[in-house]
């Protein structure tokens, strides 16, 4: 039976981006050798949206984004981490959201969510 799901970024930068996971998201990694870490993930959950041409989701499309409980507070700490942002908070319905930068032209959300997930 399925146990997890293993998520890849790929990167044209890919130690960097290693090192920026570990050192400015702070997720807690495996040396898996030669330097290949593998990271340790908080909670996580999977949505499945419809494809739509208008807003640039084709069918196939994968999206990766990062939740939290407090934006303002993550948002803050992470820029003291030399986190880049792209964007401000704003209003995306489903909670509040920001995008962020990491090594090799990797773009990804953080949002607060409005939602709560079931027991």
């Amino acid at each position: 039976m399925i146990r997890g799901v293993h998520t890849m970024f790929y990167s044209s930068q890919a130690d960097e981006l290693r090192a920026f996971i570990r050192d400015k998201l702070g997720f807690p990694w495996t040396d898996v050798g030669d330097g290949w870490l593998i990271f340790d993930l908080p909670a996580v959950e999977m949505g499945c949206h419809p494809a739509e041409d208008a807003d640039g989701s084709r069918p196939g499309t994968h999206y990766v984004s990062f939740y939290c409980d407090d934006i303002q507070a993550t948002v803050a700490e992470l820029r003291a981490r030399g986190v880049e942002f792209t964007d401000s908070i704003r209003d995306a319905g489903y909670g509040l959201a920001i995008h962020f930068k990491m090594p090799g032209e990797v773009l990804v959300e953080l949002y607060e969510p409005r939602y709560s997930k079931g027991p």
